[in-house]
């Protein structure tokens, strides 16, 4: 994998990544697509948008059809029709999230599925096995997901451990050309373990570096304290990737913050369920003031659901009909796939301080 930084403006970067399936453009949002599917959406609608990446999730593919299976079916870009890159998080958080259907050793998790209870195992090894059997072109290190809130000694416990197994990942990744393992910087709210957890990863070497371990509970304020002095602990050189964020807003503090990468199910969650990301705001559909309104949901927006009226996108979710999340879903991966290219023109024409400054987006809908 190639990483280039083309400008920076103060910390805030644009830059490309050279990957198998194509380059990538940085900073970037990746659609989430668990399962092997961006729900409610044609892959090439995705493409659409402007993705050249999305994200699948080890954890649900290596239950639901099966790592083995999606292989013998040629990888999951093959069996999902999506001709561009693919980055897999390793499960980790997943698993972690079953709380009381887990055990972690420092082998690895053992755990039962949610969908049948049926007992599995996953070892760093595995991780990195499974991620290649996908053909992921980025593959992302087995770690441990600190919860939230917890002590500085449990933080570091479950980092170190994290750190072991991203020693096992690295040994197990097959390198090739134009793919890539990333590892995951820990240490919750603590600034010591997130350097501890970066002095470690950066020995170990990676082509590209994520943040974890935000976004579960502390709100913005303590995500932006974290990444105030955790983003730069990273190498300059490589790609940095916030895990699971986030908000508009989110997005514009952290690329201001030196963030290049991030995910998040949040666009294409609130489409499902009639929540509209435009200039300013939040739009709920759902409520009676868009009954009788003939506007388009956004004025300026060249998304196909410019189309469509807000009265008209009402009545969808007013009876129930699929095509309301559908179009909403386009919509906001559009509206976030914008506010990508928007930021990344703000750098390299060295006024991204600006833009974060004039960005207003309230997250109370209306």
């Amino acid at each position: 994998m190639d990483f280039h930084i083309e400008a920076r403006d103060g910390a805030a970067r644009a830059g490309e990544l050279r990957l198998a399936h194509g380059v990538v453009q940085t900073p970037v949002f990746m659609p989430v697509g668990t399962s092997g599917t961006v729900k409610g959406m044609l892959p090439d609608q995705v493409a659409a948008t402007g993705a050249r990446i999305l994200l699948g999730n080890t954890y649900h593919l290596m239950l639901r059809p099966g790592a083995e299976r999606v292989a013998a079916l040629g990888g999951l870009h093959n069996f999902m029709r999506w001709s561009g890159n693919i980055l897999t998080d390793s499960g980790g958080f997943q698993v972690m999230s079953l709380a009381d259907r887990c055990k972690i050793t420092e082998e690895g998790v053992t755990f039962k599925s949610h969908i049948d209870g049926s007992a599995h195992r996953l070892t760093p090894e595995r991780a990195m096995e499974i991620q290649y059997l996908l053909g992921s072109d980025i593959s992302m290190v087995l770690d441990e997901c600190t919860s939230y809130p917890v002590t500085q000694t449990q933080a570091a416990d479950s980092m170190r451990r994290s750190m072991r197994w991203a020693v096992r990942c690295r040994e197990a990744f097959i390198s090739r050309e134009g793919y890539a393992a990333f590892g995951i910087q820990q240490g919750s709210m603590f600034e010591a373990l997130r350097r501890e957890s970066s002095e470690a990863l950066t020995s170990i070497g990676f082509e590209g570096y994520a943040i974890g371990g935000l976004a579960v509970g502390e709100g913005q304020g303590e995500m932006l304290r974290v990444l105030d002095f955790a983003v730069d602990m990273l190498p300059a050189d490589r790609p940095r990737y916030l895990m699971g964020v986030g908000t508009p807003s989110d997005l514009v503090q952290a690329v201001l913050r030196g963030v290049d990468m991030f995910d998040c199910v949040i666009p294409t969650r609130s489409g499902r369920f009639g929540r509209a990301f435009v200039p300013g705001g939040e739009l709920n559909l759902r409520n009676a003031c868009h009954a009788e309104d003939n506007r388009p949901l956004q004025e300026d927006s060249d998304c196909p659901t410019s189309h469509y009226s807000r009265a008209y996108l009402h009545h969808l979710f007013k009876a129930g009909e699929m095509l309301g999340p559908i179009l909403l879903s386009w919509h906001n991966l559009h509206y976030y796939q914008s506010l990508m290219r928007a930021m990344r023109r703000a750098i390299l024409e060295g006024r991204m301080a600006a833009f974060a400054e004039g960005f207003r987006f309230h997250d109370k809908s209306r």
